[in-house]
């Protein structure tokens, strides 16, 4: 995998986890984590994707092909 690449899915990957952190930190997933113990689908989701963002353009710079 080129630099670039790499490089958006690190970026994306960091702004999906600080979405998914602040989803988590929200009212409704509050409620939902008082009422079934587990957070909103929607802010687990987002960490796990903005995770393996964060993982694929860290692994693509690490191991990506060199100029």
């Amino acid at each position: 995998m080129s630099r670039i690449p790499s490089i958006a899915f690190l970026i994306v990957g960091v702004i999906l986890l600080v979405f998914g952190l602040n989803a988590a930190d929200s009212v409704s997933s509050e409620v939902s984590n008082a009422l079934t113990g587990a957070p909103t689908n929607k802010s687990i989701w987002l960490i796990v994707l903005g995770a393996v963002g964060i993982l694929a353009g860290g692994a693509g710079l690490a191991f990506g092909r060199k100029p």
